[in-house]
């Protein structure tokens, strides 16, 4: 059976340590995790877009670098798939500070990031994915060792219980987060550093696939790449997504070459449309506009109607949804716009007008 060591990474009984393969993420590594990594931006000059963010970190890294120190702890929030793994990624790179990653949902206990902490070598990166998702107590005892780089331990149980106060090494703690808002005030205002990323334009998107294709050894034209950009929903992580699926389909139907028309018949094969919407974004406005009069419909009706969770549907369809001017949210509930009736071709029906 697999073992993971808090800090230490996955560990396999009985095979030796010059065979074992440590990963300091929690989580497995699978085929879409590598093909992600293979195509990261190695330095902060390479990362496309979010133009403020990367000469706001150029310039606190260069100035903690000149001190010798390490960089100030650093919150980057925004939306799944936008560069927050990446971006953690350089800064540990150009900071050259090994790195050490794991996720929220995986530190349950304060014996679980007390492992990481006392692991920690002097300049280390200390990555949390979904740091929104701390329980209270592991939370709780981040901020000492935030602040004062202090680690308190209790010793022993009822009234012989003491405290041990352990020293921790300077470290960067990077957290990540697409939930904001669940962030507790305290744990948010010890971060020295805050950014948000926003969704890229499709000309940005473009040069990452551009960027991408050649990292793969992908023959793509402009205007294909501009195809596949334009239906990515401002995503680097969904463009890249689209052009390996493009790429198979031009291996077997196009010679291997992706111009505009293989890559639009890819994408409509891949049922992606025009403004990026795929089938299941479709069948939740048309189940809206058929079924409940385009509104208002609360969230959780909407839940067992298209048959998906609550969570999934406020996190991953609606984000874009509602930036694409198609839904809006109101106190009653969720709204079709008139945007997204001429999307599906479906008439305005009478008295909606208000509503818009």
């Amino acid at each position: 059976m697999t073992e993971i060591e808090p800090g230490k990474g996955i560990r396999t009984p009985g095979v030796d340590d010059e065979e074992e393969i440590v990963i300091h993420d929690a989580r497995a590594v699978g085929g879409d995790d590598d093909f992600d990594r293979s195509l990261r931006p190695p330095k902060l000059a390479d990362f496309v877009n979010q133009a403020q963010v990367t000469e706001q970190l150029g310039i606190f890294m260069e100035a903690a670098r000149r001190r010798g120190e390490a960089l100030d702890h650093v919150l980057l929030a925004g939306p799944p798939g936008l560069g927050k793994t990446s971006l953690a990624h350089i800064i540990a790179a150009e900071m050259e500070a090994p790195m050490v990653q794991t996720a929220g949902p995986a530190l349950e206990r304060k014996a679980d990031i007390a492992a990481f902490l006392t692991g920690l070598e002097p300049g280390s990166v200390f990555f949390i994915d979904e740091i929104h998702r701390l329980g209270r107590a592991v939370e709780e005892t981040l901020y000492p060792a935030m602040e004062d780089r202090r680690l308190p331990v209790v010793l022993g149980q009822g009234a012989g219980a003491r405290t041990v106060t352990l020293d921790l090494p300077p470290f960067t703690l990077i957290g990540a987060t697409t939930r904001t808002g669940l962030l507790t005030t305290p744990l948010r205002d010890r971060f020295g550093v805050s950014h948000r990323l926003e969704h890229y334009d499709a000309a940005d998107l473009r040069q990452i696939v551009l960027r991408s294709a050649g990292i793969l050894g992908i023959e793509v034209s402009e205007d294909g790449a501009e195809e596949i950009a334009s239906r990515a929903r401002g995503t680097p992580r969904v463009a890249n997504r689209l052009l390996r699926r493009v790429r198979d389909f031009a291996e077997v139907k196009g010679g291997g070459a992706i111009d505009a028309v293989i890559a639009s018949d890819a994408l409509e094969m891949l049922e992606v449309d025009r403004v990026g919407l795929d089938r299941h974004d479709r069948q939740l406005l048309s189940l809206m506009a058929t079924k409940f009069g385009g509104g208002p419909v609360g969230l959780s009706t909407l839940s067992v109607a298209i048959g998906e969770e609550a969570d999934t549907i406020e996190d991953v369809f609606e984000p874009y949804l509602l930036q694409q001017g198609l839904i809006k949210r109101t106190p009653r509930g969720r709204v079709l716009t008139e945007r997204a009736y001429e999307h599906l071709g479906l008439p305005v029906p009478e008295g909606m007008a208000s509503l818009f």
